[in-house]
């Protein structure tokens, strides 16, 4: 499935969609500051601030990233913000979409880590069954977590009357997040893995020249 979309896209315009997405990111914080808008401020500075962490992390770390990741990664803060700038409000599916391409980021990234860590100590070495449950459980955890976020921002929004960047909106509403949060990990479990592997060695490959150094 994934490698389908990934076949579908050459390398060359998986880069420029996820330029384009970059500039219309640079346009909502424009905007933001020109109407004086400290929401869309702050939630396109910081998404935009993501788009640029695949870049950092292959200058810095020599740790090449295919252009497919970064797209992934783009798209899921980019949609966020589109919805946080009103989206939402227009389309009940949208969150849907956002938090289910979310934990699918969440996911892939908690995969690679542990499986780099694998890979890299002779004194860790987990069975092939074990990554698809840790994926699942790691997602939901961190869905759980940031649930609890939101709430915390609701009540400090109560006390002081800020507006915050994100809000919950009943307990129907966080069940239909977490639910969405664990189809996400699960497209990533299913089919993401054998995508990732490269990712995880070549973080492996980093840990192992940082000891050696």
């Amino acid at each position: 499935m994934i490698d389908r979309v990934r076949r579908a896209v050459p390398p060359r315009q998986q880069r420029r969609f996820s330029r384009a997405m970059q500039l219309i990111l640079v346009g909502i914080v424009l905007f933001g500051l020109v109407d004086g808008n400290p929401k869309a401020i702050v939630n396109g500075g910081l998404a935009l601030a993501i788009t640029f962490l695949p870049a950092v992390l292959e200058r810095n770390y020599k740790l090449p990233l295919d252009p497919w990741l970064a797209l992934w990664v783009t798209a899921a803060v980019f949609f966020h913000t589109l919805g946080s700038a009103g989206l939402y409000g227009h389309f009940h599916w949208w969150d849907h979409l956002t938090h289910a391409l979310s934990a699918s980021l969440v996911a892939g990234i908690g995969y690679v880590t542990v499986r780099a860590l694998d890979l890299h100590s002779d004194q860790i070495e987990l069975p092939k069954r074990f990554y698809f449950f840790y994926i699942l459980i790691f997602v939901i955890a961190f869905g759980v977590l940031w649930e609890l976020f939101e709430f915390g921002l609701d009540v400090f929004a109560a006390q002081t009357g800020i507006t915050m960047p994100l809000s919950q909106h009943g307990l129907d509403d966080t069940v239909v997040d977490l639910m969405f949060n664990t189809a996400g990990a699960l497209i990533v479990a299913l089919w993401g893995q054998a995508h990732l592997l490269g990712v995880a060695e070549q973080l492996k490959e980093r840990l192992q020249e940082a000891v050696e150094q």
